[in-house]
């Protein structure tokens, strides 16, 4: 690093021995003028209050001879103990150092979003609900799994054979519907995807389970489940979940690497808001189609219907990412090489430099010898690169532990 400006990500679990643990990453740019992000350590803290994290990074970064006033970014999950606006970690350390800017994950941000609306819209929120119940329903058992997995290779048969398929090298494989997790959004969108394609035997199974004579217990709930899956909301916000969720999927996939740029996710977001509205204003009746087909095909009933929940979606991106749509991230813009360094703007090279006091006192550079033109804008293109953009690479630190560190 050779006392190069720093950014800090900073993620706490448990291990296996019931042991609280820190991981620390390092964002930084190196002699080569390349991003780094690398992995430092991975420290027992003997609890997770703020104070005693503070402590812990102090001890680390004077170990190694590195000092909080080279810190420029700190990043990690919004936990009051981290996040906290009066006594969290981001707050001892901004009070130490005001040009630690903190970001909040944009990869988190994109999954707090989609929550936000799911919860606002009561269509969409008991779509998630019946759609994990009938995930639970049909996968509670090895023998509901077998039935599943027989009556879809039977349709793909049927299909194949009216040609409805293509058959070739790595088509037509096997899928299964996988439980999503709530806190990893990103994985609703293969689940939505296979159970579109399992639709017709989930359906199979699920009247199989409701009027089985033998009974089971979840009898009366496959009853329900099937009444609610035969219904125009349902596959409605099926086909309309997987749309948002397809165009978030890739935003969300492409914010987790961990070469990311502040200027570049920035740019994700405003084309992820532009497919949304795109889809509102002009894809909405080639989207109704698609749910029309799909219905006739089920024979299910097609009322009336609205835009309500992607007009949501976009408000709730609008107010989620103008978080991060400070002064400070437009300047960062300006950088940009793209088109010929088209977005360079002086004013906002004099703005940027102005969140960095310390890098930018004149006696401070004519001593370091910084006072000539070129080293400026480079030492604003560093801090621009080592400002954070997402916590997956510290969360990365803690499955790779799970693998080393296990019950054996």
């Amino acid at each position: 690093m050779d006392k190069a400006l720093f950014s800090i990500l900073v993620d706490e679990a448990r291990d296996v021995s019931i042991k609280e643990q820190m991981a620390v990453i390092f964002r930084y740019v190196d002699k080569n003028g390349c991003m780094i992000e690398r992995f430092f350590g991975i420290e027992h803290v003997a609890n997770t209050i703020a104070i005693i994290l503070k402590e812990t990074i102090d001890a680390l970064l004077y170990k190694h001879s590195l000092s909080i006033s080279s810190l420029r970014g700190q990043g990690f999950y919004r936990a009051s103990n981290m996040s906290g606006e009066l006594n969290g970690l981001k707050t001892l350390i901004l009070k130490e150092n005001s040009s630690a800017f903190y970001v909040l994950c944009f990869a988190h941000q994109l999954q707090l979003a989609l929550v936000v609306v799911a919860k606002k819209h009561s269509i969409v929120g008991a779509f998630l609900r019946s759609f994990g119940h009938v995930v639970n329903i049909v996968g509670a058992s090895s023998k509901w799994h077998d039935i599943l997995r027989e009556k879809k290779s039977l349709k793909v048969v049927q299909e194949l054979k009216v040609g409805e398929l293509s058959s070739g090298k790595g088509l037509n494989q096997e899928i299964e519907i996988k439980r999503s997790a709530d806190t990893h959004w990103s994985s609703h969108y293969g689940t939505l995807i296979n159970f579109t394609a399992m639709f017709s035997p989930i359906i199979d199974v699920l009247d199989e389970i409701a009027f089985d004579k033998v009974g089971s217990d979840q009898k009366h709930d496959a009853f329900i489940s099937l009444r609610l899956l035969q219904s125009f909301d349902f596959i409605f916000s099926l086909h309309l979940m997987r749309i948002i969720l397809g165009i978030s999927h890739e935003l969300s996939h492409v914010l987790q690497k961990d070469d990311q740029d502040i200027v570049n996710p920035m740019d994700l977001v405003k084309i992820c808001k532009r497919k949304l509205q795109d889809m509102r204003d002009n894809g909405w009746d080639s989207f109704l189609e698609q749910v029309v087909v799909f219905c006739d095909k089920e024979n299910i009933m097609v009322p009336n219907m609205s835009d309500q929940h992607l007009y949501l979606q976009l408000q709730e991106l609008n107010n989620r990412f103008n978080e991060v749509n400070t002064k400070l991230f437009l300047c960062l813009a300006c950088l940009s090489p793209n088109h010929s360094f088209s977005d360079f703007n002086k004013q906002c090279l004099m703005l940027l430099a102005q969140f960095y006091p310390d890098d930018f006192l004149h006696q401070k550079l004519v001593k370091t010898g910084k006072h000539t033109t070129y080293p400026f804008v480079y030492l604003l293109i560093t801090l621009a690169l080592i400002l954070l953009v997402a916590t997956a690479t510290v969360e990365r630190a803690f499955s790779t532990m799970n693998i080393i560190k296990n019950r054996m």
